[in-house]
């Protein structure tokens, strides 16, 4: 079992097929799952799944909504696009790695794998994912 950090394969594809929408007036709803060091995810994952989601206080099976703090840009030949901080709060729980996925309903389809590198707990406090300056270096979703 691996956590590979990736943008998913399923989701450029859906790019092309206009599938996804981060424009400013979207009604699409991103979110944010935690998984455990048991989950398998990377390039190839397709979908949210519960399958070594994270469980514990303070945790909702499916994570948190993400917000869009800067809309899809560009700078050079990199469009990039953030998403705010989010956290889980009075958290007691353990996690390896999460997966940015759009929340329809049905499908689920995924966007983006994180690795945290090792576990990473909270224990009755907060869980914060704080995501990366948002410019064309370093912006949690970026294509080049």
């Amino acid at each position: 079992m691996a956590i590979t950090q990736a943008m998913c394969t399923s989701f450029k594809k859906a790019l092309l097929d206009g599938e996804m929408d981060f424009s400013s007036d979207t009604s699409q709803t991103f979110k944010i799952a935690l998984f455990t060091s048991s989950a398998t995810l990377g390039a190839a994952t397709t979908a949210y799944s519960t399958t070594n989601e994270v469980t514990g206080t303070g945790y909702t099976a499916g994570g948190n909504t993400l917000s869009i703090s800067t809309n899809p840009t560009t700078s050079g030949t990199t469009a990039y696009l953030d998403f705010a901080d989010t956290t889980w709060s009075a958290a007691t729980i353990t996690a390896r790695g999460a997966l940015i996925y759009k929340a329809d309903g049905a499908t689920n389809p995924a966007v983006a794998v994180l690795d945290f590198g090792s576990d990473k707990t909270s224990t009755a406090g907060d869980f914060t994912i704080q995501f990366p300056t948002a410019d064309a270096s370093n912006a949690i979703l970026r294509i080049a």
